[in-house]
């Protein structure tokens, strides 16, 4: 099995999917772990944007860095190229299966359901306050946790 590879996915691609990047990434990074990360929008408002300010800002309060992260659209490549393709909400995930063949759509999951929480989806934070962006990022790094336990069993399985 070679280098797992993650497209973390949100509407946008401007809030809650570069976070998970970027947290993940970090996450990873920081366990010695080899993983190809990625995010994506299933809608393309923002694509060539940084991620939002509010979300690089809280996530810079936690040591991670976003700068340079730029928002994009899911491609029908990204189906073939990445080996988990991570929604934040079930409607991420129903828009995910509508665009995927039929025979890779075993590649989509929910975020949370990698987490210790009693959320099932990671809410989107673009029109709330401050208080929304942490929340947030506390619950990607309860996931981001969860999915890399579950990575290095499958590494260690396979």
């Amino acid at each position: 099995m070679g280098t797992p590879s993650v497209l973390f996915v949100c509407l946008g691609n401007i809030c809650r999917s570069p976070t998970a990047e970027g947290v993940f990434k970090h996450k990873a990074m920081q366990n010695g772990f080899d993983v190809k990360v990625d995010s994506a929008g299933t809608a393309g408002y923002h694509d060539g944007h940084a991620p939002d300010k509010r979300s690089q800002q809280v996530a810079s309060h936690k040591g991670y860095d976003l700068s340079r992260l730029k928002c994009r659209k899911v491609t029908e490549a990204d189906f073939e190229t990445f080996d988990h393709i991570i929604a934040m909400d079930k409607a991420n995930v129903r828009d995910l299966k509508r665009k995927c063949p039929e025979n890779l759509q075993h590649k989509i999951s929910l975020f949370l359901s990698y987490a210790n929480s009693e959320f099932e989806e990671v809410p989107d934070p673009y029109y709330g306050g401050g208080k929304a962006f942490e929340l947030v990022i506390d619950l990607i790094e309860d996931a981001a946790d969860g999915l890399l336990f579950k990575l290095s069993q499958s590494l260690k399985a396979g």
